[in-house]
């Protein structure tokens, strides 16, 4: 047997499993397509994450805090239309309301990827292979295009949504199209953001300005119908410039392209299943959300907590953690949390992606009463930051 635990997958989600599992004892191999001296050697292209409050804590327990972040101190949400600026009713998020410190971190790729890097290597009971794909499958066991068979107790997909691991295991998914794409990119400003992340709800798909480190750069994720982000993702940068401007406003003074662009296709995709024999899906191999309210990595790292912490349990009770009746504690755990949220983001991208009057004057009426109700508005400020409900271990900061 190779290893107890095979993640395939080495993105973010697979290392972060790796060493919750590893730190309490568990040994792991982590099949990584990309090599990860490629990864490590990227510099600045604007592609960050939003990190809850409880996903920072995860990634302290598990040795990879601290990273180059950006605290998010202040959330603002607000609907309008391009050009004529936002309602009066924008909802305020402040992080001084719930005295945790800050509600959540901006963190770039490059620099997250690294810490984690950083974290496997001083782990002897992780073994990363990078450059590395998975060819074939069976129960406990993956074929790699090299050739080499490695064999555990359990496989564990964390290889995204269009996952191989769950679709060699005859995992369906289920799903729709939104019609929108994401335009993804980063921008510098005259104006300090001051640690406020911002929320532009527009007919066409929501625009969320996002503070990175440093305090003049902001990563932009702007969500269009796909027929127009087809054109603007065709423009030169000066004319995608022209078109985010508008939209962006004046907030922060004058905006220049900073990073590289990116677009890819929004859906909503869930599999029918986490789990089957000796295999379980996490992260957007298991749930594909809008990325609205940026919570698709936070998602996968309750996914890392949840099952990590049943494992480790299991483990320790002289549980075989492959056995399905161990991984269905798992699924129970976190199915009904993760179909909620993904519902959750799908009906508000549709109540605010859309320009019908009256929908307009119910949801600036939402926004409005939320914000007037103090202890309502701290409620959702610690939804957001993933500090409400009952939390696993790793995200109270606490190692297995």
């Amino acid at each position: 047997m190779d290893a107890d635990v095979l993640i395939i997958g080495g993105g973010l989600n697979g290392p972060a499993l790796a060493l919750a599992l590893a730190q309490a004892g568990v040994t792991v191999c982590v099949v990584d397509a990309r090599a990860a001296a490629t990864r490590a050697e990227v510099g600045f292209d604007g592609r960050a994450y939003a990190l809850a409050l409880a996903s920072q804590r995860l990634l302290a327990a598990v040795g990879v805090w601290p990273v180059t972040a950006q605290p998010i101190l202040q959330v603002v949400a607000s609907d309008g239309r391009a050009g004529e600026g936002a309602s009066p009713f924008a909802l305020r998020f402040d992080a001084a309301e719930i005295e945790d410190g800050a509600m959540g971190y901006m963190v770039e790729d490059r620099h997250l990827y690294a810490g984690f890097l950083a974290a496997m290597a001083r782990e002897p009971r992780i073994a990363l292979l990078s450059g590395e794909t998975v060819v074939a499958q069976g129960v406990g066991e993956v074929t790699l295009a090299s050739g080499r068979v490695l064999t555990g107790r359990l496989v564990v997909g964390c290889d995204g949504r269009g996952s191989g691991t769950a679709a060699r295991a005859g995992i369906r998914r289920q799903g729709w199209d939104y019609g929108q794409t994401a335009l993804v990119t980063a921008v510098a400003h005259e104006r300090p953001h001051a640690g406020a992340a911002h929320q532009f709800f527009m007919p066409g798909g929501p625009l969320a300005i996002l503070p990175l480190a440093g305090g003049y750069h902001s990563s932009i994720v702007w969500s269009e119908r796909d027929a127009v982000a087809a054109q603007i993702a065709a423009l030169d940068d000066e004319g995608f410039l022209a078109a985010l401007r508008p939209r962006f406003g004046d907030f922060l003074g004058e905006i220049t392209l900073a990073g590289v662009r990116f677009s890819y296709p929004l859906s909503l995709s869930l599999a029918e299943r986490f789990v089957a024999e000796r295999l379980a899906l996490v992260g957007d191999a298991a749930h594909g959300v809008h990325p609205l309210a940026g919570q698709g990595l936070n998602l996968g790292l309750r996914d890392v907590a949840a099952l990590a912490e049943v494992l480790v349990g299991a483990a320790r009770r002289g549980e075989d953690i492959g056995a399905i009746d161990v991984l269905e504690r798992y699924e129970r755990w976190r199915r009904f949390d993760t179909t909620l949220m993904a519902l959750g983001m799908d009906g508000m991208n549709r109540l605010f992606s859309n320009d019908n009057p009256l929908l307009r004057g119910v949801r600036d009426l939402g926004l409005g009463l939320v914000g007037a109700m103090p202890a309502l508005r701290r409620l959702a400020i610690r939804q957001a930051a993933g500090l409400s409900g009952a939390q696993p271990r790793l995200l109270t900061g606490l190692r297995l």
